[in-house]
């Protein structure tokens, strides 16, 4: 096969891209602009309806970012993150002919000759790619994942329009400055089209959570993966919401491992899962009772320095002991800049929120008479409302993946409406912290997957 890349950042597909996304998201803005001049912010719902049923229309990339937009709370109003929170995205599957096409640029010409099995029909199509089901010669289930045509280009044309709406909004209401969440949003994203970085992720999951049964990592079928296609072993299981109608001791179980999956990597080796998606995992039954997870998809993780995690770790003593020098100290490790009492306050605010569940040593549901859409959204209006008086504020990038998976962390909770003790969930995760132990088990776990700290 050539080693040249047809399918590069190539400007003639992003100049077709930016005609497609700029002809609508630009066309809102306008109007969105002009609601605010002339003054006519009853508009506001309506206007966020016209951007959602623009972005809907156009699927690929954009749906992605658009999602990931709206669960990060008080990046755009929330008129506009209910609406895009309604997006699907679910975008048509490639057709059989198209497969084969793609499958042969991959594998070459006799790629079929590589498997027993091979549906060209998808299991599952989302923004990036779709999944096949397909068999190894020696009869292994596999579950292979097809990156769609161009999504390079598609990218890099979906994030610059995407500064559009950060601009506007910048513009509009400043009270959070969004530059830092904009260039965390497209390195991510850039991160998910890279499917060789992918499976050195699958690796990294394999190692940190090898002692960890309750959670379940595919195993990578190294010979039929390239850059755009990822081919792993199936693991068997069932959606999450099929479990809402089960017994409190088996929701407990699932709920307990999805807290292991996302804390562990997190408290161990300063890692974080950052898709909250629920199609990003599956649950597996032993004996007829569910047991644990899947963890399916590894495009979107983050790996954060182990002075980061410290900070996590400070912040939740220095609230759970009342420490106010130890809650300041965090903050200025993560980046905050020009920390005041006032502005401590307001953060404090969404940490007490962020952390609650984690402080009370007591069996308890995360929340109480909310859904998992609306959770967290009174919380981030109160901040929002207290930086319009203490502000403005930039949010260290950081923060976007590290909120948004605790947020879709504590929606699963909410959906099978988990009672834990999360207090003690927690202590066990951190028992022995320190910031020396977790960059050395951090350094370790990365030589050997391959992959570089502070990616």
């Amino acid at each position: 096969m050539s080693d040249h890349d047809s399918e590069a950042n190539r400007f003639s597909a992003r100049a077709a891209r930016y005609a497609r996304v700029g002809a609508n998201v630009g066309g809102v803005a306008a109007r969105i602009a002009g609601t605010r001049l002339f003054g006519l912010d009853g508009r506001t719902a309506s206007n966020a309806e016209a951007l959602a049923k623009a972005l809907g229309g156009l699927k690929g990339p954009i749906m992605k970012v658009a999602q990931l937009v709206a669960t990060i709370p008080d990046v755009v109003p929330p008129e506009y993150a209910a609406e895009l929170q309604k997006l699907q995205s679910q975008a048509p599957p490639m057709g059989a002919a198209f497969v084969k096409r793609r499958m042969m640029a991959e594998l070459g010409p006799q790629w079929r000759e590589r498997f027993a099995e091979f549906d060209l029909k998808p299991a599952a199509a989302a923004s990036l790619g779709q999944v096949h089901r397909a068999t190894t010669l020696e009869g292994v289930q596999l579950a292979c994942k097809l990156q769609y045509p161009d999504m390079e280009s598609a990218v890099e044309a979906d994030i610059s329009q995407l500064d559009i709406l950060f601009a506007l909004h910048r513009r509009m209401d400043p009270v959070i400055d969004t530059t830092e969440i904009a260039k965390e949003i497209g390195a991510r994203v850039r991160e998910e089209l890279d499917y060789i970085r992918e499976a050195k992720h699958i690796a990294l999951y394999q190692e940190i959570l090898a002692d960890t049964p309750e959670v379940r990592v595919p195993r990578l079928e190294a010979s039929l993966s390239t850059r755009r296609l990822l081919t792993m072993h199936w693991l068997e299981g069932s959606p999450i919401l099929s479990h809402k109608q089960d017994g409190q001791e088996a929701r407990d179980r699932i709920s307990t491992a999805m807290f292991k999956a996302w804390w562990r990597p997190f408290s161990h080796h300063g890692v974080i899962h950052g898709d909250p998606h629920l199609g990003n995992y599956t649950v597996f039954s032993e004996g007829g009772e569910a047991q644990g997870i899947n963890l399916l998809d590894y495009g979107c993780i983050r790996i954060f320095p182990p002075s980061f995690v410290g900070g996590v770790v400070d912040l939740y003593r220095g609230l759970l002991e009342g420490d106010a020098a130890r809650v300041v100290h965090a903050y200025e490790i993560w980046g905050f800049k020009g920390l005041t009492k006032d502005l401590v306050d307001t953060l404090n605010i969404w940490a007490r929120f962020i952390y609650g569940p984690l402080l009370e040593d007591r069996t308890r549901r995360i929340a109480e008479d909310v859904s998992p859409a609306e959770y967290g959204r009174k919380q981030a209006f109160q901040v929002h409302q207290a930086l319009k008086q203490r502000g403005p504020v930039t949010v260290p990038r950081e923060f976007v993946f590290m909120d948004r998976a605790a947020i879709g962390l504590g929606g699963v909770f909410l959906h099978l409406d988990a009672e834990l003790n999360f207090h003690r969930l927690f202590e066990a995760e951190i028992e022995g912290f320190s910031v020396e132990g977790i960059a050395g088990q951090q350094a370790r776990a990365l030589v050997s997957s391959a992959l570089s700290p502070g990616s």
